[in-house]
């Protein structure tokens, strides 16, 4: 049962019990909506309570219901609401913990509310392009006035039922025993004559509501960029200066506008992915986990110090491992230089900057480390190197530790092999800088043990990781990937097109950065040694030579203020570089290429559909399970536009059929070997269907 009923001397209990956090499925409403009922036929009783089982009051939707015919099905949560504030017994609802989304719309049709004043409560339905579809655009302005529900439910962020202490939201907070308070409550008012109140007769009462409704329209429209749905909130909640059924009308009708949006598409597509990259088909829910307490990360650099920072933040302890004790300061320093920065914007307390240090430790020796639970090898990106590491940690780790390697593109099962203990060992592929970025690429090698797998996956939830699993190869998923669509922006170079316009095009459509700025920030000089490998070990796999000639001219990107672009001291900004785009166009004419204007949609589809078809071999090969992985890995770690879902989100949205037919003509240009299609996408689009299906 997802809805408890119980009678209490009077006073009917109805219980959410939908865990994890008693989700509004049908099953749930169905429960309630029969809840109601028993109790408004059952004479004994005068009051009706709505509580929630566990660790929330309701998160609303059920997201597992998400797309599927369950989710618009009667009784609706607007039917189940309707039904409620027809009662004639009083129904208070008992809030404690949270109330988001339905849960809160739920809540305001109910006549009284009593709740934890820690209680969190919103309506976050904008983060999924979609704004609150049972009344909460018109109920909320009524409870807590117009200008603070706007902001609540354009910001889609959670605030303290406290804070709406004084407003008509709430008729008790209380510190405990929610539930308890709310029965005793509904005792004392049943006796009291009909009709209860209803949110929905106040009015919406502010001094100047066109003035600020219009500086908000400005305000909200500025700041929401491609999204919709933030727009779309202020209108809504602007129409609750309307009689209510005309507002609430107003509400579904923007609702169901959203619903059909590709950007809405795309945000519940992320939302969903996100949870589903935790979820491994050959790897139970309840597999055994190891218990990890204590960290050790090998390497002190950029890299190492923002892997310790995850843990840092999470409480747990970490041994940074140097060799040489210059750069075990550096790293020290790092992690207190990061710190202290912290500090002085406000983000950190001084008290919870000290307990955070003070969890640091440093040392030079590996036997320093060997009690560690998990120890993380961040060191140079060179096979020999993490040999070096790997047998040291063989010979001193415990029995039971995991080995994790940061390497971003050598073969995990080589590495593994350096041990005696290959299932034990696992890629952890954070992502620079790594106290920041969401993404973690958990590597599984071919004798990576299921526990250590399902430990690591844990493990990230806790340190705050969007934690996405990829099998073996070169590069993994992310790389790997992105490895075709910087062959593309080379061949882009070749045929007509300069660094600001490929740059341009591409953040247009949504990019956090085009490709030439980022290998500018990731360092030209690491690109041009993969290039220098390829060259030994796959001949045939060419690029434009651009790269080359740049980074034989020194100019390796940002660290030396001179790659595709020049940089200033203290400006990140590009600025084009008459030299570069001179010896581009040099390049051209000794190629023999006559070169042409290429157009931003060719630069968006070529780079865009390079990415689309290497993941669809990731996937014919197994190096990912399923394309919402893939698209969870561009998303958190490539900065590819979150309103478009993702590269394998976005071709089926464009149509797997479209996709195939601008790859077969990009296969009769130049370097038209690059465009052989992936035999899946081929099949799909054939079949008229999409990767996501």
């Amino acid at each position: 049962m997802t809805a408890q009923y119980q009678a209490l001397d009077g006073v009917a209990v109805i219980t959410l019990a939908n865990p994890p956090v008693n989700g509004l499925g049908l099953a749930t409403r169905i429960g309630i909506a029969e809840g109601m009922a028993r109790a408004l036929s059952d004479d004994a009783v005068k009051a009706i309570v709505l509580a929630g089982a566990g660790n929330a009051f309701s998160g609303g939707a059920d997201i597992r219901e998400f797309g599927t015919p369950r989710a618009l099905q009667e009784p609706s949560l607007a039917t189940v609401i309707a039904t409620i504030e027809a009662s004639a017994k009083p129904v208070v609802a008992a809030i404690h913990a949270t109330a988001m989304g339905g849960g809160l719309e739920l809540a305001l049709g109910c006549h009284y509310r009593v709740a934890s004043a820690s209680a969190q409560i919103a309506l976050p339905e904008v983060n999924l392009g979609l704004l609150p579809g049972a009344g909460g655009t018109q109920r909320l302005p009524r409870a807590i006035g117009l200008e603070a529900a706007l902001n609540m439910i354009v910001s889609g962020a959670p605030v303290s039922a406290g804070k709406f202490a004084l407003t008509r939201l709430f008729d008790h907070l209380v510190e405990e025993d929610v539930q308890g308070t709310a029965i005793r409550f509904a005792r004392a008012i049943a006796p009291g004559a009909g009709p209860h109140p209803l949110l929905r007769d106040l009015k919406v009462r502010h001094e100047n509501a066109e003035g600020y409704l219009g500086v908000a329209r400005q305000t909200v429209a500025a700041q929401a960029g491609p999204f919709p749905a933030p727009p779309c909130c202020v209108d809504a909640v602007a129409a609750s200066l309307k009689p209510f059924d005309q507002g609430l009308a107003d509400e579904r009708d923007h609702f169901v506008y959203l619903l059909g949006t590709p950007e809405a598409r795309a945000l519940r597509h992320a939302f969903l992915g996100e949870r589903a990259a935790s979820r491994i088909p050959d790897v139970p829910a309840d597999t055994p986990t190891r218990r990890i307490e204590r960290v050790a990360v090998v390497g002190a650099g950029t890299m190492g110090g923002g892997i310790a920072i995850n843990f840092l933040n999470a409480g747990m302890p970490v041994t940074l491992l140097e060799t040489n004790g210059e750069a075990l300061e550096r790293g020290i320093a790092t992690v207190r230089r990061n710190y202290e920065n912290s500090v002085k914007k406000g983000k950190l307390t001084q008290d919870e900057f000290g307990r955070r240090m003070r969890l640091l430790s440093a040392t030079l020796s590996y036997h320093e480390i060997k009690r560690a639970d998990l120890v993380i090898e961040a060191v140079f990106e060179d096979l020999a190197v993490k040999e070096t590491v790997f047998r040291a940690l063989d010979e001193v780790m415990k029995a039971g530790a995991i080995l994790a390697s940061n390497t971003s593109t050598l073969d995990l099962d080589r590495i593994a092999a350096f041990t005696r203990r290959p299932e034990d060992v696992i890629g952890m592929h954070f992502f620079s800088p790594a106290n920041v970025m969401k993404l973690l690429e958990v590597v599984r090698g071919a004798k990576t043990g299921k526990d250590v797998l399902a430990t690591v996956m844990q493990l990230a939830k806790k340190i705050r990781k969007t934690a996405v699993v990829s099998g073996v190869c070169d590069g993994f998923i992310g790389n790997r990937m992105i490895e075709q669509y910087s062959r593309q922006a080379g061949f882009l170079l070749d045929e007509g097109a300069l660094p600001e316009q490929v740059d341009r095009a591409i953040e247009k459509f949504g990019f956090a950065m085009g490709p030439f700025r980022m290998i500018d920030m990731a360092g030209n000089d690491i690109s041009w040694a993969i290039r220098k490998r390829r060259a030994v070990e796959r001949p045939e796999f060419n690029y434009s030579k651009t790269g080359d000639l740049l980074c034989e001219n020194g100019r390796f990107g940002q660290k030396v203020s001179a790659g595709w672009y020049d940089y200033r001291p203290g400006d990140r900004k590009p600025y084009p570089n008459a030299w570069v785009n001179e010896m581009i166009v040099q390049h051209s004419k000794d190629l023999g290429i006559t070169r042409r204007k290429i157009s931003d949609e060719e630069i968006v589809e070529r780079l865009v559909f390079a990415l689309v078809n290497e993941g669809a071999r990731l996937l014919d090969e197994g190096i990912a399970s399923k394309a919402s992985d893939i698209d969870m890995v561009y998303l958190n770690g490539y900065g590819f536009p979150r309103f478009r879902g993702g590269p394998m989100r976005y071709a089926d949205e464009v149509g797997l059929y479209n996709v195939a037919r601008a790859m077969r003509g990009y296969a009769q240009g130049y370097q038209g070997h690059a465009w052989e299609i992936a035999p899946r996408l081929v099949r799909l689009a054939d079949e008229g269907k999409g990767f996501n299906d």
